[in-house]
């Protein structure tokens, strides 16, 4: 134990922070619970906008039994999912996360050290998230065992959920060059 204290203690903190990169960034970014717990959030308030403008502007405008050759393409469930995906995509672009990130206080990060890209959150937000859904919401479950705990929709987009309170301290490690 002597001996592994003297060689930290020589260390520079960023060179020890390097060689606990793996580690710490599982600790850095938000894991299956905090993503799960801000996916519900959503959906409360997803439900809520559909419960107070989609539904009764259906109802007004007599479109509630509409729908295209099969009950799937009814105008209820179209508005309904258009409203699902662009609450995502529109709440990631401009506020990198969505209500219920921010209430637990996370963020989507691109992991390409820029700012997010359109493509990087169509790909996330739409293209990930409809694959996931269509396979049962199974590929979700990847979220738990990827070292940045990402999910296969984050995987398409090159991003990650990041903890807001140690977004710096991931960055010092990412944008610090190798000290060896």
């Amino acid at each position: 134990m002597e001996t592994t204290e003297q060689q930290t203690a020589g260390m520079p903190v960023m060179n020890l922070l390097k060689s606990q990169k793996d580690d710490i960034q599982r600790v850095l970014y938000a894991g299956f619970g905090s993503r799960f717990a801000a996916y519900l959030i959503d959906l409360i308030v997803i439900w809520g906008v559909n419960s107070i403008l989609t539904r009764p502007l259906l109802r007004l405008f007599n479109l509630e039994g509409a729908k295209l050759w099969i009950n799937m393409f009814s105008a209820s469930n179209i508005t309904t999912s258009i409203i699902f995906f662009l609450y995502f995509i529109l709440m990631t672009k401009f506020f990198q996360a969505t209500l219920g990130k921010m209430i637990l206080g996370l963020s989507v990060e691109s992991l390409t050290s820029e700012p997010l890209t359109n493509v990087q959150i169509i790909s996330r937000e739409c293209i990930g998230r409809y694959i996931s859904m269509a396979l049962l919401g199974l590929p979700y479950l990847v979220v738990a065992f990827t070292k940045r705990h990402q999910g296969i929709h984050d995987l398409f987009a090159d991003t990650s959920v990041i903890k807001n309170k140690f977004k710096r301290l991931n960055d010092s490690i990412e944008k610090n060059p190798e000290q060896s």
